[in-house]
């Protein structure tokens, strides 16, 4: 059984030595990176490479082949330009069976931070059950991180939530309550006071991140992003092709189907 679960609060809390002692990672950027990367490999993307910016996108995509590829990305919020931007709906008319090459403020480099740890895993709403279902089987031993990115050093509402409906996940797959941190256990119980995807919602809107959204008129992606355990996608990090070439580049590859509710 799984030995511990605990939830960092945003990117910069990651303790990268305490990964290391054979830690598994679950980053959550649930507005946006996590829940696009889900999204892009449920609809057929070939593989999702994070970076941590757009320079080291476009290197990555030097070493691709032509046509291979899509850069898609935002910094601060702004679609880069000449990238595409990174919003769920939009990705899946783009990337069936392209790499993805992706560059996000926070999700991204949250989930390059966490690298040190035994195993590191997107997850969102749209796929916490499926990513607690392959953790509860693969991971039994082992101590769970739940990252939340945040936003540029702050704290993230709707990443708490996320992170408190995969515990929730977690829970609900035999793990004792005893084994969650405070901080988890604080997730846990906000979660709990607005389960369900109407609630979630309310949740979502109110956040900074979903206020700018809306503001921008991607409600749409929003309602998306809300679809609790839609997708079965597991994006896990992986060495890619290109780790001898640029230090460090790692794919998101899923590890199981994805099917769309």
């Amino acid at each position: 059984m799984i030995t511990k679960v605990h939830v960092v609060l945003r990117k910069e809390d990651i303790d990268e030595t305490a990964l290391a002692d054979d830690k598994v990672a679950v980053v959550f950027d649930i507005l946006l990176a996590t829940s696009s990367i889900t999204a892009a490999l449920a609809a057929g993307a070939r593989s999702v490479i994070p970076v941590y910016n757009a320079a080291e996108a476009e290197q990555v995509g030097r070493r691709l082949p032509d046509g291979s590829y899509e850069l898609v990305g935002e910094s601060e919020g702004r679609t880069i330009d000449g990238f595409y931007p990174p919003t769920p709906l939009f990705l899946q008319t783009v990337c069936p069976g392209k790499t993805v090459v992706l560059s996000t403020t926070n999700g991204t480099v949250a989930l390059r931070k966490a690298m040190a740890a035994r195993a590191v895993y997107a997850a969102s709403l749209l796929n916490s059950p499926a990513v607690s279902e392959q953790i509860s089987r693969s991971h039994k031993e082992e101590t769970v991180i739940a990252i939340c990115a945040g936003s540029s050093g702050r704290f993230c509402l709707e990443d708490f939530y996320g992170a408190g409906y995969f515990v929730h996940c977690l829970v609900e797959r035999g793990i004792a309550a005893a084994e969650l941190s405070d901080s988890a256990m604080a997730a846990w119980l906000f979660y709990r006071q607005y389960a369900g995807e109407e609630k979630a919602k309310d949740v979502l809107s109110a956040s900074r991140v979903g206020r700018w959204m809306a503001a921008y008129g991607l409600e749409k992606e929003i309602d998306y992003i809300n679809r609790h355990g839609a997708l079965s996608v597991i994006p896990k990090l992986e060495p890619g092709a290109l780790a001898a070439e640029v230090r460090d580049i790692v794919q998101m590859k899923m590890t199981k189907e994805g099917n769309e509710r």
